[in-house]
């Protein structure tokens, strides 16, 4: 009940009417709505409840003085069902697209400043950290800046290790399991449903599900 009128306000900031009144996002109260800029756009079948941000529970963490924060300025899109669990962040002045499915489980961070887009049934662990950019240019003897923001993509039912860094222009195949403390980056190249990890990374275990 705290968090109802939080979420019947960012619903209809975001959505058209007819999305709207079926409060298919649920904020909670703990969120703080640092910037409500850019756009939200829904595919798929529309349902209340199909996406909630700054809830969950994590026994590590004390959800009660955990707070999410929603800074965007850029595009959203949720392609379905998807749970942005407490203490997670989001700054958002490009675009982001996350796949039905899609799952933060607590304290975490996404930066897209370009693009950023997360396939069907991603799961990522906490303390995770995702950023298309290094924040601050670096440039060469004559001024060209050398570290351009970069897209990261990362394919369908990937699970994502605690406190692992997925930098700028990396892309993770589809089924791959990053093993916890790994850092991927745009010079990371591995296969398919292979569990990886390290710094620097290498493959732990080929032909892996889970």
């Amino acid at each position: 009940m705290l968090s109802l009128p939080k979420t019947i306000y960012f619903n209809f900031k975001y959505l058209p009417f007819e999305q709207a009144r079926k409060l298919p996002i649920f904020v909670s109260h703990r969120v703080w709505l640092m910037q409500m800029a850019g756009s939200i756009h829904l595919e798929g079948s529309i349902h209340r409840g199909m996406i909630t941000i700054g809830f969950g529970r994590v026994g590590i963490f004390d959800r009660h003085k955990s707070r999410t924060i929603w800074q965007v300025a850029g595009r959203v899109v949720f392609k379905g069902r998807a749970r942005i669990g407490h203490g997670s962040k989001l700054s958002v002045s490009g675009n982001i697209i996350m796949g039905d499915g899609f799952t933060i489980s607590a304290e975490s961070t996404l930066v897209a400043t370009t693009k950023v887009e997360i396939g069907r049934g991603v799961l990522f662990s906490w303390d995770i950290l995702l950023a298309d950019t290094d924040f601050h240019a670096i440039n060469d003897e004559v001024g060209n800046r050398i570290n351009e923001n970069a897209p990261i993509i990362i394919s369908d039912k990937v699970w994502i290790g605690c406190r692992s860094m997925i930098l700028k222009g990396s892309r993770i195949p589809a089924g791959v399991i990053v093993a916890a403390g790994t850092t991927i980056t745009s010079s990371t190249v591995f296969e398919e449903n292979a569990i990886v990890g390290g710094n620097p990374v290498k493959v732990l275990k080929k032909n892996v599900s889970w």
